[in-house]
């Protein structure tokens, strides 16, 4: 037989019954929305309609054959996404792997199946469905273990790595059969062993290519979320540290009011002991008028800053309406004051003269907007690459994770953050529309 020779192409149940497999096994990651009975007349009606679509569409050339694909991409997009409990770009990022790798177990096994065919002939249709049945089960079982998930997690697919993933799955297809669409391509030809061969291949390597992209995206998210619980572990002993000095101060304090208390007692003069509780109310009141603001969160951080704040000889200034601030999340409110204020404290206490040491804090509604002004003085630079302050921090792993999860914070809820400096003056201004 001549390199050239006419094969028979792939049947169409074949193919169909890959399809449908290669979405089963998909489904074996997700937790699935239907299950028992309800999930096994919903899979087999799917094949039904599957397996007669492209048994009854056999021969079409060009145009119509790729439309058919498409239909039957999307018959199994649709029989992922009713199945599992999947976002619209999770079932799609599973259909594209599914089809793939039907594409290249239908090219396979019908490979193999062709190879026998020419060197012995005819053969029993038994041993034919023996053979589909035993490549069938060696690549759908081998496929299921290497991508096997226990715990069922979501993908959460965002739309620029499914648009990737959608590009490397269209060049994978096109490449593979670019062949069998038309003789007039490079690439084209009769069905020919050496067109299977190089199917077969493209097929492989796409499945390759697809389960490399997985491990990949599977370790990076892995180690980013490894790092933001660092991370959130490393805040965590900042908060304490901070809360910790800060009931220091109190306590301080606490013992400070008992000695102004016992002079108190002593004095004996009625105008002095009238001055020293003068004095002693106005702090009080400053210190009240200082901590309340209208919304507790923010008078609960703004409280917990200023305490320690005072403890390291750095001023911090007030100016904000807690009121404007109850359309927001408890967290999300701590997250924007607590980060930022962080970022000003830091800096703060790299300056040495602590008459220097300012930060001031405004919040005011304009125009339907919710402004947020966070200003600190620095000494030095400041590199702002990439609109983020570089770090000197020593440990530079959690750099960024601060600012980074402020500027999250308020793009949920469609604002904007701007930084810049001027005159040794680092502002940090939040926009949100309300």
């Amino acid at each position: 037989m001549t390199g050239m020779e006419v094969l028979p192409d792939i049947p169409r149940l074949y193919t169909a019954l890959a399809e449908w497999l290669a979405c089963l096994v998909c489904l074996l990651e997700v937790r699935r929305r239907i299950t028992g009975k309800k999930f096994a007349l919903a899979a087999f009606g799917i094949f039904v309609v599957q397996a007669s679509f492209l048994t009854l569409t056999p021969g079409l050339e060009n145009l119509l054959w790729i439309l058919c694909m498409a239909a039957a991409i999307g018959m199994m997009y649709f029989f992922i996404y009713i199945c599992g409990e999947l976002k619209w770009r999770d079932a799609a990022y599973y259909c594209i792997r599914a089809f793939v790798l039907a594409e290249f177990a239908a090219s396979l096994e019908w490979q193999i199946h062709c190879h026998f065919l020419r060197r012995y002939g005819l053969f029993p249709f038994w041993l034919a469905l023996l053979l589909l049945a035993l490549v069938y089960s060696a690549i759908f079982t081998v496929y299921a273990k290497l991508y096997h998930k226990a715990d069922h997690t979501p993908l959460n697919i965002t739309n620029r790595e499914l648009l990737s993933y959608t590009i490397i799955g269209l060049a994978i297809f096109f490449m593979s059969n670019l062949g069998f669409v038309s003789t007039g391509t490079l690439f084209g030809g009769s069905y020919a062993a050496e067109i299977y061969n190089v199917r077969t291949l493209v097929d492989l390597g796409g499945v390759a290519v697809m389960y490399a992209y997985h491990v990949q995206r599977v370790d990076l998210r892995m180690r980013y979320e490894l790092e933001s619980v660092q991370s959130i572990l490393h805040n965590q002993h900042v908060q304490y540290k901070q809360a910790r000095e800060a009931m220091d101060v109190i306590n301080y304090k606490y013992h400070d009011l008992k000695h102004h208390i016992i002079a108190l007692r002593a004095e004996e003069n009625p105008e002095k002991r009238n001055q020293y509780l003068d004095q002693l109310e106005n702090e009080l009141q400053d210190y009240e008028s200082q901590n309340k603001t209208g919304n507790k969160i923010v008078d609960v951080m703004l409280t917990t800053k200023k305490l320690y704040c005072q403890k390291h000889g750095i001023t911090l200034t007030c100016v904000v309406d807690g009121t404007m601030f109850d359309f927001m999340k408890e967290m999300d409110i701590s997250s924007i004051f607590g980060n930022a204020l962080d970022n000003a404290i830091e800096c703060e206490l790299k300056i040495s003269d602590k008459e220097k040491r300012l930060i001031h804090v405004s919040a005011y509604s304009q125009k339907n907007f919710l402004i947020i002004r966070f200003e600190n003085y620095f000494e030095g630079e400041i590199d702002l690459g990439q609109d983020l302050p570089a770090t000197t921090k020593n440990d530079s792993r959690y750099h960024g994770y601060g600012l980074k999860s402020l500027r999250y914070t308020v793009q949920k809820y469609g604002g904007a953050v701007d930084i810049s400096t001027q005159d040794h003056w680092f502002l940090l201004k939040i926009v949100i529309p309300v």
